[in-house]
């Protein structure tokens, strides 16, 4: 079967998915010519994609999981790197090479158009697709579907991918090895989550002044309204019992449930791992999920406007910066550049995963809940102190303890400054902004520096700021605040400019409408401009006495030539604007640097 090409990008995949890589070399040698690296995966569908590319309203969401209920969609993508030319892909042939015997079973035409892009946004980045087509398996069993992809002058590529089709047995099926016993326990910490008593809360008129029966399909295992996906899930179990959402909800609401009903509400264990009927029966670990693709969690929390956190994310710069970071030889960053080498390096992991994935939901959530008293809230993967690296600890922070663990500068500035030798590559690593909110390890001169109040006045001190909360009427949605980790919307066609300066008001006053708002002269020049010009304005006069000497400059150009003073104080200057904040974060510390290395280069704030 044929399908037809589509030029824009596409998504990562599932940890458990067989997949097996066979390219062979381009058939015609020119120097021109791009190595063809091709991949199979399934791309999750969203309601909030549903909605942005005007699918048919009766078409099903997925996670994109390689575990799948009985008459549920599974979207194949054929992946290619995004350097070789779209015009250059010929076609994908497609084979369903792998179904249970009793299996009627086809592939499909996939109702996903060539508008539709791959699902993660550092996906768009380095890959495009080359055809789709959908399977939607019809008993339980193992499914693989074999894409050979040809192109004109890159070579040809065979991928598989498997799946497994089951059905919906609910938690108590997985308490018999996950609760301590045969396998790594799991119940305990997920029934202290929200995930656990959802639907109970939403029945018993707790969750929300809107509770109905739209929120099943989130709150509930299996939930499926169609008619083919019949597979033991919450939609099955309330068919099968004539059961109907009730006209009132109040306490006791629950309870009065048919048993069945209740084993599979809640957002439980299948919700995020696929149907555990086959898993169960066999404990292969290949026959259930274990996926790190953000989809996993937007089949859910990507339904804009009142389920926007998928959203917000994917208007990250965590969605899409890190993808460089990873691989081999990169062994080093990976525990902050990718989601599973963050997870790997919390947990102490011996092992270094260099695979890419984004620093995504899962990366900082611990979808099974609590790890350590006070972050079952959030589902927050990591809160323990954190040690910088001039040895400052810091305990106190809130949410915001999980992002120091990587917003750190990676050097002793007091050692670093003054033993490394110039080079490109010369300073703290970019994002040093734990450092900065404590107001420590910049080059400090020998000398006190003050601080600002910020780290410890601020609830939550990261989150506290930069995730705030916009309303869902508000257009600035998923452009600031929330999982976009932005304070501020620079504007265009589809956000307002905005500054999310609520969080500065409760201390320096309503009238505060923007983060450079004014406060003393620091830079000396006889005029009160706001915080970032001001610092700005310091930056400036301490580039002027950088080499070249005298000339104005936005970057440094850093290299051996430099004498050990002028590497000190372009480590505050590079430590200041890697920051980012431009004062914000620690306006007495940025201050203090500045005018400390303009003071030691013999120069002086303007007067």
């Amino acid at each position: 079967m044929q399908m037809g090409l589509a030029s824009s990008p596409r998504t990562s995949f599932g940890l458990v998915a067989l997949v097996l890589l066979a390219v062979v070399g381009p058939t015609t040698l020119l120097s021109q010519t791009i190595p063809l690296q091709a991949q199979l995966t399934l791309r999750p569908l969203t309601r909030d994609d549903i909605a942005a590319y005007k699918l048919p309203a009766t078409i099903q969401a997925s996670g994109g999981l390689t575990t799948i209920g009985v008459g549920q969609p599974a979207y194949f993508e054929a992946l290619v790197n995004a350097a070789v030319p779209s015009s250059d892909i010929l076609g994908v042939s497609w084979t369903l090479t792998r179904k249970p015997a009793n299996s009627a079973a086809i592939l499909e035409d996939s109702p996903l158009g060539n508008d539709v892009p791959t699902f993660e946004p550092s996906d768009r980045l380095a890959f495009q697709v080359a055809g789709r087509i959908l399977l939607r398996p019809d008993v339980v069993g193992p499914y693989a579907v074999t894409a050979n992809i040809a192109t004109a002058t890159s070579g040809t590529a065979t991928v598989v991918l498997g799946i497994t089709a089951g059905t919906y047995t609910g938690a108590k099926a997985c308490i018999v090895c996950h609760s301590g016993g045969l396998a790594t326990p799991k119940f305990a910490d997920w029934a202290k989550t929200a995930h656990a008593s959802i639907f109970r809360n939403g029945m018993n008129g707790v969750a929300s002044d809107h509770y109905g029966s739209g929120c099943l399909a989130c709150h509930t295992v299996g939930y499926d309204a169609n008619p083919k996906a019949v597979n033991g899930g919450f939609d099955d179990v309330a068919a099968q019992l004539k059961w109907t959402f009730p006209t009132t909800l109040k306490e006791g609401t629950f309870d009065a449930l048919p048993e069945e009903l209740k084993a599979v509400g809640n957002i439980q264990c299948e919700n995020c791992h696929g149907p555990g009927s086959q898993h169960a029966a066999s404990a292969n670990p290949i026959q259930i999920s274990v996926s790190m693709s953000s989809g996993t969690c937007g089949v859910c929390h990507a339904a804009l406007t009142h389920h926007a956190r998928n959203g917000q994310w994917n208007n990250s710069t965590h969605a899409v910066t890190t993808r460089y970071a990873s691989g081999s030889g990169r062994e080093g960053c990976v525990g902050c550049h990718t989601g599973s080498g963050f997870i790997d390096r919390i947990k102490g992991s011996k092992t270094v995963n260099t695979a890419y994935t984004s620093i995504n939901c899962q990366t900082c959530h611990e979808p099974h809940g609590q790890t350590e008293p006070g972050t079952a809230a959030h589902l927050i993967r990591q809160m323990e102190s954190v040690t910088l690296k001039d040895g400052t600890v810091v305990k106190e922070g809130g949410a915001g303890m999980l992002c120091m663990n990587c917003h750190q500068s990676r050097q002793n500035a007091a050692v670093y400054a003054t033993t490394t030798v110039g080079s490109a590559r010369f300073g703290p690593h970019h994002s040093p902004q734990a450092d900065m909110l404590q107001g420590v390890n910049g080059f400090t001169y020998g000398k006190y520096i003050p601080s600002s109040a910020h780290s410890f006045v601020v609830e939550d001190t990261c989150v506290g700021c930069h995730m705030q909360t916009v309303a869902a009427s508000n257009p600035a949605l998923t452009h600031a605040g929330g999982h976009t980790f932005r304070v501020k919307s620079e504007g265009g066609e589809k956000a307002p400019k905005v500054e999310l300066v609520k969080a500065c008001q409760g201390c320096h006053g309503p009238g505060i409408t923007t983060f450079d708002f004014p406060l003393l002269d620091h830079n000396g020049d006889g005029v009160i401009e706001g915080v970032q010009s001001e610092v700005q304005h310091l930056l400036d006069d301490l580039a002027l006495l950088l080499p070249p000497v005298g000339q104005a400059k936005a970057e440094l150009s850093i290299d051996a030539s430099w004498s050990q003073p002028q590497l000190e104080a372009a480590y505050n200057w590079l430590f200041v604007r890697y920051d980012g904040s431009m004062g914000v974060h620690n306006t007495a510390y940025s201050v203090g640097l500045l005018k400390a290395s303009i003071a030691n280069l013999g120069g002086a704030a303007k007067k």
